[in-house]
């Protein structure tokens, strides 16, 4: 790992970190804390999705005309000064517009962070690099969320100030942090080759990546849209599962993935891409159906309560799973000057399935619950169908980068028995 890489990796960890401190509260400190009520509260979480729609459009074409690094440092200093204005703010007006500052801020980072990844590594090196960042990202956060947690008290708003004025902090050691790396070189806009000037038409034209982010769509939505709407709903009505637990569940979910993230890297690092992300829509089918019987069965509260939590686990078994896969393959799609653009499109996609997620899954996961459990175990092997169809599409570099550079180097004079090391 480079200098610029460690940089890029602690980078991750601050800025997750500081969100930790943060997230987990906004609802109480906009509903009850600031005394704004759940209307408010509502449209500051629906503000967050909503800025990050209207902003990363744009965002892959200022990565890629102008480089990760400086659209990387002007979405932490909005960041900065959303979350320090959030942590002051008294009155609906003021939330509001930092709540868009802070959710602009913390979209444009995700496809910026991608890209300087992409650009530090090799098609070879990029799964774990994918890996170690989707690692200090939950970590971050499950630490930052213990500590906030700790610190605040309902009854003290000076408190929830205090959290986003770490949050700030984070994100301006950040910028300190991110002006001293050296990326490589790589093509911009204007120095592009003339098929990677196409913007949206040309990425369109690409019908792996459509068909990627096609996947990308439903795998978000039946994940990540239900962890803290539908699922959660479904396990308190049908489940009869108390809050206390569904912190339980989701520090499981977090647990499974720092525990199995580098356990299965090998595994995913030796197979094709497409036959990972399938057995990802098998594992969460799985899941899905542990969730049934958690609200469905008949078993006692203490099986009900064990089955949820593996729900949450397993989810997080396929995340793991996801995180060294999904990310590097859509920077392999991308041709010369068009990483940022890709990544951003894609990042587009996840926000989009994590606004209409809850949409669809809170109303049907409190009332319907039969139906919502079909739904999502069809969703989950629908995962498994598409990524099939995926990797029809992908080339062998692509879909199975590891085996193309083993035959590289037999190509070129190595003995037959000579393997790559996992770790290279």
């Amino acid at each position: 790992m480079g200098a610029a890489m460690r940089r890029i990796h602690v980078g991750n960890a601050l800025s997750a970190f500081g969100l930790g401190f943060t997230v987990p509260f906004l609802y109480v400190y906009v509903a009850q804390v600031r005394g704004l009520g759940p209307t408010t509260a509502g449209l500051v979480l629906a503000v967050f999705a909503v800025a990050a729609l209207i902003v990363l459009p744009f965002t892959g074409h200022a990565v890629d005309r102008r480089g990760p690094l400086p659209v990387l440092l002007a979405a932490l200093v909005t960041a900065a000064v959303g979350a320090m204005s959030l942590g002051l703010a008294n009155n609906p007006q003021l939330v509001l517009v930092s709540a868009a500052a802070l959710g602009a801020g913390q979209a444009v980072m995700q496809p910026a962070l991608a890209t300087m990844i992409v650009e530090c590594s090799t098609p070879e090196t990029r799964t774990r690099a994918f890996a170690m960042q989707f690692f200090l990202q939950n970590l971050g956060l499950g630490v930052g969320g213990l500590i906030g947690g700790q610190i605040v008290k309902r009854e003290r708003p000076g408190d929830f100030t205090l959290l986003f004025g770490i949050e700030a902090t984070m994100f301006l050691v950040l910028v300190a942090v991110m002006a001293t790396v050296k990326l490589p070189r790589q093509p911009r806009i204007g120095d592009a080759t003339p098929q990677a000037k196409g913007g949206w038409r040309q990425l369109f034209g690409n019908r792996a990546m459509v068909q990627l982010c096609v996947l990308g769509f439903v795998l978000f939505f039946a994940c990540y849209g239900q962890f803290e709407s539908g699922l959660s709903a479904y396990g308190v009505e049908a489940a009869g599962i108390s809050p206390s637990t569904l912190g339980i569940a989701l520090a499981a979910n977090t647990g499974a993935i720092v525990v199995a993230q580098f356990v299965v890297l090998k595994f995913v690092e030796r197979r094709k891409r497409s036959r990972v992300i399938a057995s990802v829509g098998l594992i969460w089918a799985v899941a899905w159906v542990a969730a049934g019987y958690a609200g469905l069965g008949n078993g006692s509260q203490a099986m009900a309560t064990a089955a949820f939590i593996s729900t949450y686990a397993l989810f997080g078994l396929g995340e793991a799973m996801l995180s060294p896969t999904v990310a590097p393959l859509v920077a392999d799609l991308a041709p010369d000057g068009m990483v940022g653009q890709y990544n951003s499109a894609f990042a587009l996609v996840k926000q989009l399935a994590l606004a209409v997620g809850p949409a669809v899954g809170g109303p049907m996961g409190a009332s319907l619950h039969g139906p919502y459990i079909v739904v999502f175990v069809l969703f989950s092997l629908g995962i498994t169908v598409l990524a099939v169809g995926l990797g029809r599409r992908l080339t062998p570099a692509q879909n199975h980068p590891w085996a193309a550079k083993k035959s590289l180097v037999v190509r070129e004079g190595a003995p037959a028995e000579v393997s790559v090391p996992s770790n290279a």
